[in-house]
């Protein structure tokens, strides 16, 4: 992962009647071990944080973008460019977070892609151990808390994509207004909610997996594919690609669950931003006892499926179309 420039600018923000400022660097960071560390970290961190997900508003042009085209084209260098985006998150900083933190903007590669991330890190308290032996104060980056953090696609948006969102940046919980005034800052508009496309793609592999009535085993292995390819995908950052996702799902059929999607019309996008969390939730309930098996996909809890905990029952609401055969053939019988 070649760095290609990084710098490291401080806010500091004291009391709450003292406006927050601005301590910028002199000079970009110097290429080290740590370093890399260090990004190492921040990227797999971001990565495992819920986003928003979109492109650079194309009809109204913010500042942030036209100085990383200049910065791009060789005719601003990186600490101007990086010290204009600090000052505006500085007000974010005044009106929305309790404390200040250090700034830090990489530009840097991964294989062929080239990636601009920039993260607002704040220091926790902690312990270490000296040579001694004895235990000593150590404070650290806090990876975890990452409340204003951003990533860029450089290539992406210099190629102009019309399908990839490109840029990412973080949403917390609670944090509307900080999100939604970060996002203003860096010029962007929200193309993609993560987690509801994430939500209509399950949906349309569980409509799949019941249309083609496919045995446990092979559904299970499906469903196995298809979040080991979308949670690797959130993990790199990359969107989940439905024709990959296809070839991945029926390697039979490459096309099949591609060609259910385009021909149910779900909306969905050739590239979709995947939500971690909303896979996460997306693994499947398995038992068998006395001659009863029983397998379904976790997310139908409580929609197709409910559990009567008191009765010790499961209530499933949409009996599967073979079964249901099967049960009126014997009832006619």
């Amino acid at each position: 992962m070649p760095i290609l420039h990084s710098i490291i600018h401080r806010i500091d923000k004291g009391d709450g009647e003292t406006p927050a400022r601005l301590v910028p660097a002199e000079a970009p960071l110097a290429a080290s071990t740590a370093l890399d560390d260090l990004v190492s970290g921040l990227n797999d961190a971001y990565h495992g944080k819920a986003k928003n997900w979109g492109r650079f508003a194309d009809d109204e042009p913010a500042a942030f973008p036209a100085a990383l085209s200049a910065f791009l084209d060789g005719e601003r260098d990186f600490p101007s460019l990086t010290r204009a985006l600090a000052e505006q998150i500085v007000p974010l900083v005044d009106d929305h977070l309790p404390v200040g933190g250090h700034l830090l903007v990489v530009d840097h590669r991964q294989g062929e892609a080239r990636y601009l991330i920039l993260a607002l890190l704040h220091h926790r308290d902690g312990f270490g151990i000296d040579d001694a032996l004895g235990v000593v104060p150590a404070r650290q980056l806090n990876l975890a808390q990452m409340t204003l953090a951003a990533r860029l696609d450089v290539n992406q948006w210099q190629n102009g994509s019309a399908s990839h969102p490109y840029l990412s940046w973080t949403r917390d919980r609670g944090g509307k207004k900080l999100s939604e005034a970060f996002a203003e800052a860096l010029g962007a508009r929200e193309q993609r909610d993560a987690g509801e496309e994430t939500r209509t793609l399950l949906k349309a592999f569980s409509d799949f997996v019941e249309n083609e009535d496919l045995p446990e085993e092979a559904s299970r292995e499906k469903t196995d594919a298809l979040v080991d390819y979308a949670s690797d995908q959130a993990k790199l950052g990359e969107p989940i690609t439905l024709e990959d996702l296809s070839e991945l799902v029926d390697e039979e059929r490459p096309k099949a669950f591609y060609e259910h999607i385009r021909n149910s019309d779900y909306g969905l996008n050739p590239e979709i931003p995947p939500d971690k969390r909303t896979l996460n939730q997306f693994r499947r309930f398995t038992g068998r006892a006395a001659g009863v098996s029983i397998s379904f996909d976790s997310h139908l809890l409580g929609a197709a499926v409910e559990y009567d905990e008191d009765g010790d029952r499961l209530i499933i609401k949409k009996v599967p179309n073979g079964l249901r055969d099967q049960l009126k053939q014997r009832q006619g019988d």
